[in-house]
């Protein structure tokens, strides 16, 4: 069973700091609280229209769940914890800051009900989180998230690539020490530099430049390759498709199917490997993933091409990839 959210949305309140690259209202689309009585009818309705509710958590994103009034919380767990349970949902997942979590917070989220923490992590580099003002180290998600795992809670990071300050090597680099904390899952958000943000400014004054969008495409598509390896789900990679991110971005990595592309770039890799002293290669994939392995507008078997090696892609019968003919 495919595991799902009922996602309520609290943008920004309780953040202690305002990031470079943030605008929580733009990227969830949401432009209110949401109090406790909307937070039942949100979950009263789902129940009804959810097939599996014991693999759903009410997931609250969006803002730093564990730093917001002490009240609001208890009111928004107060009113969440009420379906959860026997026929029920599986539970609560919420997302927070690094710094925000203490023994006492994590007490009050086990009392409610809470099965999942995310991390906001962005990067393990200390000059990158100090230069897009994220007010915690590297240190402190170490910290946050031994002490989460210590609890029992399933452990959740996201990491972001392309920041301010950061290169590939970097981004790598927070990669396998985000990967050495053994986190249940995780989150991958190329930079979108968004309208009214100070990484907005770097950008139009010419102190930030970002790297090539094939580039940041490699990058998390060897991402997505290491997790795979080390058993760690990736449940999102990139931002997901909205009309406020496509109005209100002035730059960076988004794409409505980012994770398709980085998905392509793994199987260009396959397929160059596979015909390695070749110049024909006939390959059958999985059915699912055809578009991957052609990319994007045909892109895989156009760079093929140019490499001198025509290549053939069809649905294998028993949904493994593999060599049929090579010449």
């Amino acid at each position: 069973m495919k595991h799902s959210n009922i996602s309520i949305f609290i943008p920004h309140v309780g953040c202690p700091h305002q990031c470079s690259f943030c605008d929580q209202r733009t990227i969830s689309g949401a432009q209110h609280l949401p109090d406790g009585s909307e937070v039942r009818e949100i979950c009263s309705k789902a129940l009804d229209e959810v097939k599996f509710p014991e693999n759903t958590e009410i997931a609250f994103f969006g803002g730093s769940f564990t730093a917001i009034p002490r009240d609001y919380m208890l009111e928004l767990l107060t009113a969440a914890s009420e379906f959860t349970g026997e026929g029920r949902f599986r539970g609560v997942r919420c997302s927070t800051r690094p710094d925000c979590i203490d023994r006492e917070v994590l007490d009050i989220l086990k009392k409610y009900g809470v099965t999942s923490i995310e991390l906001g992590a962005q990067s393990m580099d200390d000059e990158v989180l100090a230069a897009n003002e994220r007010g915690h180290t590297a240190e402190d998600v170490e910290k946050a998230s031994r002490l989460i795992k210590e609890y029992g809670f399933e452990l959740g990071l996201q990491i972001m690539t392309g920041l301010y300050k950061s290169s590939p090597e970097k981004d790598m680099d927070t990669f396998l020490r985000a990967a050495e904390l053994y986190p249940d899952t995780l989150r991958i958000y190329p930079v979108v530099v968004l309208k009214g943000t100070r990484l907005a400014e770097l950008y139009e004054s010419g102190e930030y430049v970002p790297e090539p969008f094939e580039r940041m495409t490699e990058l998390c598509g060897e991402m997505l390759r290491l997790a795979e390896e080390k058993g760690i789900r990736v449940i999102k990679c990139g931002l997901h498709a909205s009309e406020f991110v496509e109005h209100d971005m002035v730059a960076g990595y988004y794409h409505p199917a980012f994770r398709e592309l980085c998905e392509s770039r793994i199987y260009l890799q396959k397929l160059i490997t596979m015909a390695e002293g070749f110049s024909l290669l006939r390959v059958a994939v999985p059915a699912k993933d055809i578009s991957k392995a052609v990319g994007q507008k045909r892109s895989n078997i156009l760079r093929m091409k140019e490499m001198g090696v025509e290549v053939r892609i069809s649905p294998s019968a028993d949904g493994r990839t593999k060599i049929i003919e090579r010449r």
